[in-house]
């Protein structure tokens, strides 16, 4: 069944704004979770922008569904995630002045290093997750180093979905939808988990909920938005509704069906 996990990395960006102690990270990860949250991401930056080392560890102790750390592949992050021990590590392409991440990781062109890096968070315990492009070069690479998980980068779809009127039958839009489901018959016949994300909202959540074989979707910056009007257990459970309708359907909703 599909699983929704939410970001909380924008309300750490809330508290650090001020540089005080609220709102709490780990009091949104509750909130998440009785909102019907599968899992909890965090992005933990190296410049540490909104995300905490010790807001990781609390989440780790506290938090009683998955843990997916977000993380560029550098020694120091590793050593981190395996103290830590979270449920899962993802590795991100990571850049200063990047405003969130903007493509996925390249692990064809490092690839000995990645098989190194999956064979330390394994050895920790925790499953090993790259996000990627829609790349079937990327796929390969990815099985190859040993990932159990790869998290399609959806951030092109989210694109020309906005650029086509968020009309979900557009051909531009369609074609994006189909590399992202054919990445995704890739990624399970290698046998990994297909996970997908980013840029993802209420509005065009849908056809990617829909994809064949889709385990996890992964959501932040959209539901903290809302959840600053209506409350994040109810953000939460608005996304888990749509996602989970489109899975069970498995097909797009109408472009006229109610939000």
């Amino acid at each position: 069944m599909i699983e929704l996990g939410v970001n909380i990395d924008h309300v750490a960006t809330i508290r650090q704004a001020r540089r005080t102690w609220e709102p709490d990270p780990v009091w949104a990860a509750v909130e998440a979770h009785l909102g019907g949250a599968d899992g909890i991401t965090v992005h933990l930056r190296e410049d540490r922008r909104h995300v905490q080392d010790d807001d990781v560890r609390r989440l780790r102790e506290l938090v009683h569904i998955k843990l997916n750390l977000e993380m560029a592949a550098t020694d120091a992050m590793v050593a981190f995630a395996v103290e830590i021990r979270p449920q899962m590590a993802m590795l991100v392409p990571e850049a200063r002045q990047e405003v969130t991440t903007e493509g996925g990781l390249d692990v064809a062109s490092q690839a000995p290093r990645m098989r190194t890096i999956v064979a330390r968070l394994r050895d920790a315990g925790i499953l090993a997750s790259a996000f990627i492009d829609a790349d079937l070069r990327q796929v390969e690479a990815a099985a190859k180093a040993g990932f159990s998980t790869c998290e399609v980068h959806t951030g092109p779809y989210a694109h020309a979905f906005h650029a086509e009127g968020r009309d979900a039958d557009r051909p531009a839009v369609r074609r994006e939808i189909e590399r992202i489901a054919e990445a995704g018959r890739a990624i399970r016949a290698a046998g990994m988990r297909f996970n997908a994300g980013h840029a993802l909202n209420y509005f065009n959540v849908q056809p990617v909920a829909a994809l064949p074989g889709v385990r996890e979707l992964h959501i932040g910056h959209s539901i903290v938005s809302r959840a600053v009007f209506s409350g994040m257990r109810g953000a939460v459970a608005e996304m888990k509704r749509l996602i989970r309708e489109a899975a069970a359907h498995g097909r797009d909703p109408s472009p006229d069906s109610p939000r």
